[in-house]
């Protein structure tokens, strides 16, 4: 595990990746306050690591945070993260809050998955605001979104996947995803050569099942070894899904 206090550079072709993405939807402005939710997995470690580098050497002035929310499951055990994040000198948030025992109470027709995330989402949301931050940052990359268009068109009738920036409903937090142009197996092996603390979530409630989003995994695992360029292919019919056009008609 690597505690050193100094943030660790990311390979040339994921800043580049996330570089681009920042630009295309101009997702990272002059004084922007960011908050990154950061689960302590592969990519959110990853996109860490990426902003404090574009903090440092991007002509643009930004303030970053992260904050990290336990649901409190014992399964996970993502305090070991508090250390870390110690070192790195970066101001830190870490919500614990009972969601496995809530779920069991509050739940109604949903999935723990869906519930959790939700949950978790509006702890980042009311973290944000209760310390002025404007941007929430979160780490999905090109394979979350190609996954959530496969599930959304399959079983949902619909073309939609995750949006690279977006507002929220309240309109008062940009969400970005810095990380939508970048592979899964580009944070993985960066996760590995720098020796991250990656917190592995193994909750039983997400994993005692078969999920929708492996199946995609594999279809497009299968795929790509057939069709290398996939992904690529399907950048560019996603692209258009990855605009919020509310944010278009703001300055």
């Amino acid at each position: 595990m690597n505690l050193a206090p100094q943030a660790v550079k990311p390979t040339r072709m994921m800043l580049s990746a996330a570089g681009r993405a920042i630009g295309d939807f101009s997702m990272i402005r002059d004084g922007d306050r960011i908050l990154l939710g950061l689960s302590g997995g592969k990519d959110s470690l990853s996109l860490l690591h990426v902003l404090l580098h574009l903090q440092k050497k991007a002509p643009i002035k930004f303030e970053l945070a992260a904050c990290t929310v336990d649901p409190q499951s014992p399964d996970f055990d993502p305090s070991p993260l508090k250390d870390y994040m110690a070192a790195l000198g970066i101001r830190y948030f870490f919500e614990s809050q009972p969601i496995l025992e809530q779920a069991k109470i509050s739940m109604e027709g949903d999935s723990f998955c869906a519930f959790c995330s939700r949950m978790r989402r509006g702890i980042l949301y009311r973290t944000a605001r209760e310390n002025g931050y404007n941007v929430l940052a979160l780490g999905q990359h090109l394979d979350d979104a190609a996954e959530t268009f496969l599930m959304s068109t399959f079983f949902g009738g619909k073309l939609r996947t995750m949006k690279a920036h977006y507002l929220n409903d309240a309109g008062d937090i940009r969400i970005i995803r810095p990380f939508i142009y970048v592979r899964e197996r580009q944070t993985a092996a960066f996760a590995k050569s720098a020796e991250l603390p990656v917190i592995f979530e193994n909750c039983p409630a997400c994993f005692s099942k078969p999920m929708q989003r492996y199946q995609m995994k594999q279809l497009l695992a299968d795929q790509e070894k057939l069709h290398p360029k996939l992904f690529a292919s399907m950048l560019t019919a996603m692209k258009p899904l990855l605009v919020d056009d509310a944010l278009t008609s703001l300055p």
